[in-house]
């Protein structure tokens, strides 16, 4: 009985495996990726969450306001991180600069059967592109490069 339940779903993989590949493709989650202040635009979700043309709601003139004048304060981005350690951080870990100044937090970090380990991140938008940063993990430092996912 049970192989024919295994039959039937061939292609099943792990939790494991699903956040690796959401992290991979940097699809924010909720309550994973946000925090009390987070705004649609700096996760992506703009175009699929929000409905702009939609009568009121709760945080409607945010919301119009960052759309029609300009950009959110953070982004998401995509962490490539330093794998000499084995250590993976945590949900809510601090990202810095070289210079020890926090812009931000991670969201998911996973090892990815291609890219490695990887973490999302949402940090300042005034954080530059190229800039290596630096995530804290229970006293250690794990050193990470960017790709901005979100512009």
């Amino acid at each position: 009985m049970l192989g024919e339940r295994l039959d039937q779903f061939p292609n099943r993989a792990g939790t494991w495996a699903y956040n690796a590949i959401r992290t991979a493709a940097a699809v924010p989650q909720l309550a994973h990726e946000t925090d009390h202040k987070s705004l649609p635009h700096e996760l992506g979700w703009i175009g699929s969450g929000v409905h702009l043309q939609k009568g009121c709601y709760r945080g409607q003139e945010t919301i119009a306001r960052v759309y029609n004048l300009g950009k959110p304060p953070r982004r998401l981005v995509l962490l490539h991180l330093d794998g000499s350690d084995s250590d993976l951080p945590a949900h809510g870990d601090e990202v810095t600069t070289a210079q020890g100044k926090v812009i931000g937090f991670i969201g998911t970090a996973a090892r990815h059967f291609e890219l490695g380990p990887i973490a999302t991140a949402v940090i300042k938008r005034s954080t530059p592109t190229d800039e290596t940063l630096h995530v804290l993990h229970e006293g250690n430092v794990i050193t990470a490069n960017q790709e901005v996912v979100v512009l």
